[in-house]
């Protein structure tokens, strides 16, 4: 089982994201909490990928055309920190 951590400023951001994106979102952590990020892979509509630039290290799913959640994995503790739940900006900030 994996544990899922979410950034204090992801709280904020889905407070204020559409409901059906909310869905998608919590469908997406239930399938990281079972089968881990490489079960992510497994579903084709996520296109989850590898980020570079200033979010090198970190991963990005999609939520729906517009929306995707940006995470960093760490194997050692076996978490997932979610940073982000955003439009498709990739700003770091």
């Amino acid at each position: 089982m994996w544990e899922i951590y979410e950034h204090s400023k992801v709280i904020k951001q889905i407070q204020k994201i559409p409901s059906e994106i909310l869905r998608r979102y919590e469908k997406w952590k239930d399938i990281v909490r079972i089968s881990g990020p490489q079960g992510l892979g497994l579903i084709r509509d996520f296109n989850d990928e590898s980020l570079s630039g200033n979010w090198e290290g970190h991963r990005s799913s999609r939520l729906n055309l517009q929306y995707r959640v940006i995470y960093k994995i760490d194997q050692e503790q076996i978490f997932v920190k979610v940073m982000k739940v955003t439009p498709h900006d990739y700003r770091s900030n």
